[in-house]
Protein backbone atom coordinates (compact mmCIF):
# COMPACT_ATOMS: atom_id res chain seq x y z
CA UNK A 1 0.00 0.00 0.00
CA UNK A 2 1.12 3.53 -1.15
CA UNK A 3 1.88 6.36 1.28
CA UNK A 4 -1.29 8.15 -0.85
CA UNK A 5 -3.63 5.32 -0.69
CA UNK A 6 -2.99 5.22 3.01
CA UNK A 7 -4.09 8.43 3.20
CA UNK A 8 -7.01 7.65 1.77
CA UNK A 9 -7.64 4.60 3.82
CA UNK A 10 -7.33 7.19 6.99
CA UNK A 11 -9.97 9.34 5.28
CA UNK A 12 -12.25 6.93 5.26
CA UNK A 13 -11.29 5.99 9.02
CA UNK A 14 -12.45 9.05 9.71
CA UNK A 15 -8.13 9.61 11.29
CA UNK A 16 -6.39 12.25 11.17
CA UNK A 17 -2.40 12.15 9.65
CA UNK A 18 0.20 14.90 8.66
CA UNK A 19 2.24 14.50 5.10
CA UNK A 20 6.14 15.45 6.09
CA UNK A 21 7.98 16.14 2.78
CA UNK A 22 11.61 17.39 2.20
CA UNK A 23 11.28 20.34 0.12
CA UNK A 24 14.85 21.53 0.14
CA UNK A 25 18.12 19.67 0.84
CA UNK A 26 21.39 21.41 0.72
CA UNK A 27 24.52 19.75 1.09
CA UNK A 28 25.05 16.69 3.36
CA UNK A 29 21.69 15.20 4.58
CA UNK A 30 19.87 12.33 5.27
CA UNK A 31 17.61 11.85 2.63
CA UNK A 32 16.85 13.83 -0.73
CA UNK A 33 14.14 16.22 -1.63
CA UNK A 34 10.69 14.30 -1.96
CA UNK A 35 10.63 12.53 0.96
CA UNK A 36 7.50 11.71 2.79
CA UNK A 37 6.71 10.23 5.78
CA UNK A 38 3.61 10.00 7.49
CA UNK A 39 2.52 10.80 10.82
CA UNK A 40 -0.78 9.22 12.55
CA UNK A 41 -2.30 11.20 15.74
CA UNK A 42 -1.14 7.41 17.58
CA UNK A 43 2.01 8.11 16.94
CA UNK A 44 2.07 5.64 14.13
CA UNK A 45 4.77 6.24 11.25
CA UNK A 46 5.04 5.11 7.80
CA UNK A 47 8.26 5.52 5.89
CA UNK A 48 10.94 7.74 7.49
CA UNK A 49 12.56 10.97 6.10
CA UNK A 50 16.24 10.05 7.55
CA UNK A 51 16.20 9.00 11.39
CA UNK A 52 17.60 10.40 14.19
CA UNK A 53 17.01 13.81 16.18
CA UNK A 54 15.75 15.42 13.10
CA UNK A 55 12.65 13.03 12.58
CA UNK A 56 11.83 12.89 15.98
CA UNK A 57 11.35 16.78 16.55
CA UNK A 58 9.19 16.44 12.62
CA UNK A 59 7.43 14.17 14.50
CA UNK A 60 6.84 16.53 17.64
CA UNK A 61 5.63 19.01 15.34
CA UNK A 62 3.80 16.73 13.00
CA UNK A 63 1.58 16.28 15.83
CA UNK A 64 1.18 19.64 16.92
CA UNK A 65 0.24 20.04 13.26
CA UNK A 66 -2.46 17.24 14.11
CA UNK A 67 -3.95 19.31 17.19
CA UNK A 68 -4.23 22.86 15.60
CA UNK A 69 -4.65 21.99 12.13
CA UNK A 70 -1.93 24.35 10.82
CA UNK A 71 0.96 23.34 7.99
CA UNK A 72 4.62 23.70 8.98
CA UNK A 73 7.67 25.17 7.40
CA UNK A 74 10.37 23.71 9.32
CA UNK A 75 13.72 24.50 8.64
CA UNK A 76 17.28 22.37 10.52
CA UNK A 77 21.00 22.02 9.96
CA UNK A 78 23.27 19.03 10.19
CA UNK A 79 26.63 21.14 11.21
CA UNK A 80 27.21 21.39 15.45
CA UNK A 81 24.78 19.98 17.78
CA UNK A 82 26.20 21.81 20.20
CA UNK A 83 24.56 24.70 18.95
CA UNK A 84 21.29 22.90 18.82
CA UNK A 85 21.62 21.63 15.42
CA UNK A 86 20.04 18.08 14.78
CA UNK A 87 22.98 16.15 13.63
CA UNK A 88 26.95 16.51 11.90
CA UNK A 89 26.59 15.51 8.26
CA UNK A 90 26.94 19.25 7.24
CA UNK A 91 23.73 20.22 5.31
CA UNK A 92 20.72 21.85 5.59
CA UNK A 93 16.72 20.57 5.17
CA UNK A 94 13.48 22.25 5.12
CA UNK A 95 10.50 20.16 5.34
CA UNK A 96 7.11 20.83 4.95
CA UNK A 97 4.50 19.73 7.55
CA UNK A 98 0.81 19.21 5.90
CA UNK A 99 -1.76 17.95 8.01
CA UNK A 100 -4.62 16.27 6.29
CA UNK A 101 -7.97 16.85 8.81
CA UNK A 102 -10.75 14.03 7.75
CA UNK A 103 -13.56 14.50 5.92
CA UNK A 104 -16.36 16.38 7.90
CA UNK A 105 -18.24 13.52 9.87
CA UNK A 106 -22.15 13.81 10.67
CA UNK A 107 -23.27 11.06 13.42
CA UNK A 108 -26.73 10.57 13.94
CA UNK A 109 -27.63 9.00 16.80
CA UNK A 110 -31.20 8.04 16.64
CA UNK A 111 -32.18 6.27 13.81
CA UNK A 112 -36.08 7.49 13.89
CA UNK A 113 -37.89 9.72 11.61
CA UNK A 114 -35.83 12.66 11.51
CA UNK A 115 -32.58 10.95 11.99
CA UNK A 116 -33.10 9.43 8.45
CA UNK A 117 -33.97 12.55 7.01
CA UNK A 118 -30.61 14.06 8.50
CA UNK A 119 -29.35 11.61 7.08
CA UNK A 120 -30.38 11.79 3.95
CA UNK A 121 -29.69 15.60 3.53
CA UNK A 122 -26.13 15.43 5.37
CA UNK A 123 -25.33 12.91 3.02
CA UNK A 124 -26.38 15.00 -0.07
CA UNK A 125 -24.49 17.82 1.14
CA UNK A 126 -21.24 15.70 1.01
CA UNK A 127 -20.93 14.70 4.37
CA UNK A 128 -19.59 11.07 5.51
CA UNK A 129 -22.28 10.03 7.87
CA UNK A 130 -22.02 7.42 10.28
CA UNK A 131 -25.55 6.39 12.22
CA UNK A 132 -25.88 5.07 15.45
CA UNK A 133 -29.35 3.52 17.19
CA UNK A 134 -29.16 0.47 19.75
CA UNK A 135 -32.21 -0.84 17.59
CA UNK A 136 -31.15 -2.67 15.02
CA UNK A 137 -34.18 -2.86 13.11
CA UNK A 138 -33.83 0.51 12.38
CA UNK A 139 -29.83 1.12 12.01
CA UNK A 140 -28.94 -0.72 8.88
CA UNK A 141 -28.58 -0.08 5.62
CA UNK A 142 -32.14 -1.56 4.65
CA UNK A 143 -33.98 1.34 6.34
CA UNK A 144 -32.02 3.91 6.20
CA UNK A 145 -29.56 3.62 2.72
CA UNK A 146 -27.54 6.71 2.55
CA UNK A 147 -25.14 6.20 5.66
CA UNK A 148 -21.45 5.48 5.50
CA UNK A 149 -21.46 3.43 8.45
CA UNK A 150 -24.04 1.26 10.98
CA UNK A 151 -23.69 1.20 14.32
CA UNK A 152 -26.33 -0.34 16.40
CA UNK A 153 -24.98 -0.76 19.42
CA UNK A 154 -25.55 1.18 22.72
CA UNK A 155 -24.48 5.25 22.27
CA UNK A 156 -22.13 4.61 25.75
CA UNK A 157 -20.22 2.41 23.50
CA UNK A 158 -19.49 4.63 20.39
CA UNK A 159 -16.46 7.00 21.62
CA UNK A 160 -14.99 3.61 21.42
CA UNK A 161 -16.03 2.43 18.00
CA UNK A 162 -15.89 5.83 15.78
CA UNK A 163 -12.87 8.10 15.95
CA UNK A 164 -14.41 11.65 17.06
CA UNK A 165 -12.22 14.80 16.30
CA UNK A 166 -13.29 18.56 15.66
CA UNK A 167 -14.50 17.73 12.62
CA UNK A 168 -17.13 15.96 14.10
CA UNK A 169 -21.03 17.06 14.61
CA UNK A 170 -23.10 15.16 16.41
CA UNK A 171 -27.00 15.03 16.12
CA UNK A 172 -28.81 13.58 18.63
CA UNK A 173 -32.55 12.48 17.22
CA UNK A 174 -33.19 10.07 19.96
CA UNK A 175 -36.63 9.23 21.49
CA UNK A 176 -35.71 10.31 24.98
CA UNK A 177 -35.00 12.01 27.74
CA UNK A 178 -33.64 8.59 29.17
CA UNK A 179 -31.49 7.64 25.94
CA UNK A 180 -29.72 11.42 26.24
CA UNK A 181 -29.01 11.06 30.10
CA UNK A 182 -27.36 7.68 29.36
CA UNK A 183 -25.72 8.74 26.33
CA UNK A 184 -24.45 12.28 26.57
CA UNK A 185 -21.84 11.76 29.56
CA UNK A 186 -19.07 9.52 27.15
CA UNK A 187 -19.96 12.45 24.32
CA UNK A 188 -19.17 15.13 26.26
CA UNK A 189 -15.16 13.95 26.71
CA UNK A 190 -15.16 14.21 23.12
CA UNK A 191 -13.61 16.76 20.80
CA UNK A 192 -16.69 16.85 18.79
CA UNK A 193 -17.35 20.37 17.16
CA UNK A 194 -21.11 20.42 17.92
CA UNK A 195 -23.19 18.00 19.99
CA UNK A 196 -27.03 19.21 19.35
CA UNK A 197 -29.73 17.11 21.20
CA UNK A 198 -33.64 17.43 19.58
CA UNK A 199 -36.22 18.00 21.05
CA UNK A 200 -38.25 20.96 23.48
CA UNK A 201 -36.87 23.43 25.97
CA UNK A 202 -38.63 21.88 28.25
CA UNK A 203 -37.05 18.41 27.76
CA UNK A 204 -33.69 19.41 27.57
CA UNK A 205 -33.94 21.66 30.73
CA UNK A 206 -35.59 17.65 32.24
CA UNK A 207 -32.59 16.20 30.49
CA UNK A 208 -29.69 18.56 31.65
CA UNK A 209 -31.20 18.74 35.81
CA UNK A 210 -30.34 14.63 35.20
CA UNK A 211 -27.41 14.97 34.12
CA UNK A 212 -26.43 17.91 36.67
CA UNK A 213 -27.51 15.68 39.47
CA UNK A 214 -25.18 12.52 37.57
CA UNK A 215 -22.24 14.50 38.54
CA UNK A 216 -21.84 16.25 34.81
CA UNK A 217 -20.28 19.86 34.99
CA UNK A 218 -22.02 22.21 33.74
CA UNK A 219 -19.30 24.22 31.62
CA UNK A 220 -19.56 20.42 29.66
CA UNK A 221 -23.32 20.64 29.22
CA UNK A 222 -23.12 24.32 27.83
CA UNK A 223 -21.89 22.71 24.89
CA UNK A 224 -24.92 21.08 23.87
CA UNK A 225 -27.07 22.82 21.76
CA UNK A 226 -31.05 22.82 22.59
CA UNK A 227 -32.97 22.46 20.71
CA UNK A 228 -30.89 21.60 18.10
CA UNK A 229 -31.44 23.68 14.60
CA UNK A 230 -31.89 27.03 13.23
CA UNK A 231 -35.66 28.73 13.69
CA UNK A 232 -37.25 27.96 10.51
CA UNK A 233 -40.90 27.15 12.23
CA UNK A 234 -40.01 23.41 10.60
CA UNK A 235 -42.45 20.93 11.04
CA UNK A 236 -42.04 17.60 8.90
CA UNK A 237 -38.61 15.46 9.02
CA UNK A 238 -37.37 16.64 6.82
CA UNK A 239 -37.37 20.49 7.61
CA UNK A 240 -36.14 19.71 10.65
CA UNK A 241 -32.73 17.97 8.70
CA UNK A 242 -32.96 21.36 6.76
CA UNK A 243 -33.03 23.15 10.16
CA UNK A 244 -30.33 21.05 11.90
CA UNK A 245 -28.09 20.93 8.79
CA UNK A 246 -28.02 24.73 8.30
CA UNK A 247 -27.42 25.21 11.74
CA UNK A 248 -24.18 22.64 11.36
CA UNK A 249 -23.10 24.38 7.74
CA UNK A 250 -23.53 28.17 9.93
CA UNK A 251 -21.13 26.65 12.02
CA UNK A 252 -18.61 25.36 9.81
CA UNK A 253 -18.24 28.07 7.67
CA UNK A 254 -18.72 30.85 10.22
CA UNK A 255 -21.73 32.31 9.34
CA UNK A 256 -24.23 34.27 11.73
CA UNK A 257 -28.03 32.73 10.51
CA UNK A 258 -28.87 36.05 9.45
CA UNK A 259 -30.79 36.34 6.03
CA UNK A 260 -28.62 37.34 2.92
CA UNK A 261 -30.80 40.63 2.71
CA UNK A 262 -29.61 41.57 5.79
CA UNK A 263 -25.50 41.73 5.26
Amino acid sequence: MTLYERVAQAQAKGETVAICTIVRAQGSTPRNVGTKMLVYADGRLYETIGGGTMESKVIEEAQAALQDGQPRLLHYRFVDPQRGDVGVCGGEMEVFVEPIPPPPTVIVIGAGHVGKAVTHLAKWLGYRVLINDDRPEFCNPDFIPDADGYYPIPTVELPSQVVMHPWSYLVLTTRGVPVDVAALPVLLETPAAYIGVIGSRRRWQTARKELLAAGVSEEALDRVVSPVGLELNAETPEEIAVSIMAQIIMLRRGGDGRPMAAH
